[in-house]
Order: structure tokens, then C-alpha cells, then sequence
């Protein structure tokens, strides 16, 4: 029954589905033919650091610094406050400050411990001549303790002063 009913599809099928199927099948071909001669263990590395680069978190955030660049200016905004949490907040920020320092009034990201340090040295070096307007508060996790408080605390101080003027990026 299968094979009189793939019989049967066939003869409905265009031409043109016919070459699309056989392109398609060439180009499989093709691809297994360089991966028998590609060095599976570089192609696997080279993967694995292309997937770490598409979701690095300063990457992702500097992608979207001159839209909110642009939403700031056409939306007549006067104040950008920034605000973060997470171990990935510390390279948020610093996307942030790079891309937009000129527009920040005031910011805070809470971070885990040790995760504000893993910044690269060559982006610390870069940075060391500009105060930095969002402050980093490290503190316990997954059990919050006191620099976790007085993080949320400046993050509540921060987001009182916000109006209809301000736009808050939250990272």
C-alpha cells in the first residue's frame, strides 16, 4: 500500500518539485562530503563559540544601545535610569555605559558575588578614565544578605525619581 501511494504522490509532483528534491539531496550530499574532511573536534569547538558569542550579554545589550538612543530622542525623554539583576547584569551595564554613558542620569545592577570582576581586563582598561554612573552592588545568592538589600534599596531610591520623562531600561 505505501509504495503504490508514494507511486501515486509522485505523479502529482511538478517538475520543478522533482528538481527541488534532487537539489535538495545534492546539496545534503555536498555537506556530508566536507564534514567527512572537516576536523570534527575543530568543528565542534568552532560551534560551541559561535553559540557562546550569540548569547553573550554585553553583545546582546550593545545591539540595542542606538535604539534606545533613538526611542530616548524621538520620544522627548529627559532622564534613562538602568536597572539589573543576575550574573550577567555586570556586562548589561557595562554595554550600557560604553553605548550610552552621554544619556544615563543614575543606575544600579545587583550581581553575585565574584561576577562583577569577570569583566575582561582589556574593557577595564578602556574604562578607567570615565566614572562609571551604574553602581554594582555584589551580593549572596541563591540566600540574600545585606549588600542584597542595600542593592534593592538604591534600585527603589533610583526607580521614586522616574516620571513620564524617564525611560528605565531594566537588564
Amino acid at each position: 500500500f505505501h509504495k503504490t501511494f508514494d507511486i501515486i504522490r509522485c505523479f502529482n509532483k511538478s517538475l520543478a518539485e522533482y528538481e527541488m528534491e534532487i537539489n535538495k539531496i545534492s546539496f545534503q550530499r555536498v555537506i556530508i562530503k566536507q564534514m567527512e574532511r572537516t576536523n570534527s573536534k575543530k568543528l565542534t569547538s568552532e560551534i560551541f563559540y559561535a553559540a557562546l558569542k550569540a548569547v553573550d550579554p554585553y553583545s546582546a545589550v550593545k545591539l540595542y544601545t542606538d535604539k534606545i538612543r533613538s526611542a530616548y530622542q524621538d520620544g522627548s525623554f529627559k532622564r534613562l535610569i538602568v536597572t539589573g539583576f543576575g550574573k550577567a547584569a555586570c556586562n548589561m551595564a557595562r554595554a550600557m555605559e560604553e553605548g550610552l554613558a552621554d544619556l544615563i542620569d543614575a543606575g544600579a545592577v545587583i550581581t553575585k558575588y565574584g561576577h562583577s570582576e569577570k569583566q575582561s581586563t582589556e574593557h577595564r582598561a578602556q574604562n578607567t578614565d570615565r566614572a562609571k554612573k551604574i553602581k554594582i552592588f555584589e551580593a549572596g545568592h541563591p540566600v540574600p544578605d545585606e549588600n542584597g538589600l542595600r542593592g534593592t534599596e538604591e534600585i527603589i531610591k533610583i526607580l521614586k525619581n522616574a516620571d513620564k520623562n524617564t525611560i528605565v531600561v531594566c537588564l
